[in-house]
């Protein structure tokens, strides 16, 4: 039974004209209602796309645990506890999703295509558009993502979501589970090798002095900056509950 007497119409707003809120979506979902969850993946596919993609670094990879991880979300509904915004349950799961496939590809090495030549052009294949740079920074973003694939899972998952996609300290800590100081500490890092490796990008061709900002050099490649203090518009989330002053290290 479809579940639509909570007021919302077709388009995911109230009567009122209010937009139905996420938890809401997600409640009506596990009550019975076929559209909700559509309407939920709609409205957040394109920040969960890009973050698949960025994290795992290959178009047809990232669509996959794209669809794996809504697969998940969709069974697990009934089980979320709200302790969490839906969009940090969402994300956590895309995560996961990635970083999962990231070591089963790890066991059993392939050689994977260019990014971008497999699948639909338009995006079509994953319901989102591929935050891809253009032809002329193709070579540079190939570079940019090819050092982002070196770095530990950890640190990589950090980094895509705090210097790549502009989520503030405190939802990643939410996002992958641990203490923001844990999130610093991966971030520190993988900034630190990231300025190694890439370098020769910057104009005096030589690392970013302490670690800092790296540009791979278009318009659309990913920057890796010191962190972004505040959150992006598209996110909103809660604060969940504090840790242990004693988990705010990295483990060794």
């Amino acid at each position: 039974m479809e579940v639509r007497d909570a007021g919302r119409n077709a388009t995911g707003e109230t009567s009122a004209g209010e937009p139905v809120s996420d938890l809401d979506l997600l409640r009506a979902h596990a009550a019975g209602d076929r559209d909700a969850f559509g309407e939920l993946f709609h409205r957040h596919r394109d920040r969960l796309w890009a973050v698949a993609l960025r994290t795992i670094g290959d178009r047809e990879e990232a669509a996959d645990a794209l669809q794996d991880a809504m697969l998940s979300a969709h069974r697990a509904a009934g089980r979320f506890r709200g302790d969490s915004a839906v969009t940090t349950w969402l994300h956590r799961i895309v995560v996961n999703a990635c970083l999962d496939r990231i070591r089963r590809r790890q066991a059993h090495p392939t050689v994977p295509l260019p990014d971008g030549i497999r699948g639909p052009e338009d995006g079509s294949g994953t319901g989102g558009i591929e935050p891809a740079a253009p032809v002329r920074d193709h070579d540079t973003a190939m570079v940019v993502r090819d050092a982002l694939a070196t770095l530990p899972l950890e640190q990589r998952a950090a980094l895509v979501l705090v210097d790549v996609q502009g989520y503030p300290v405190a939802e990643v800590a939410r996002i992958l589970g641990v203490a923001e100081g844990t999130v610093k500490s991966r971030c520190a890092r993988g900034r630190a090798r990231l300025a190694l490796v890439l370098g020769h990008l910057r104009p005096g061709g030589g690392p970013a002095p302490g670690g800092g900002s790296v540009s791979g050099g278009g318009p659309n490649v990913p920057e890796v900056t010191r962190g972004n203090p505040g959150a992006p518009p598209a996110v909103r989330s809660r604060s969940g509950p504090s840790r242990p002053a004693s988990d705010q290290q990295e483990e060794a």
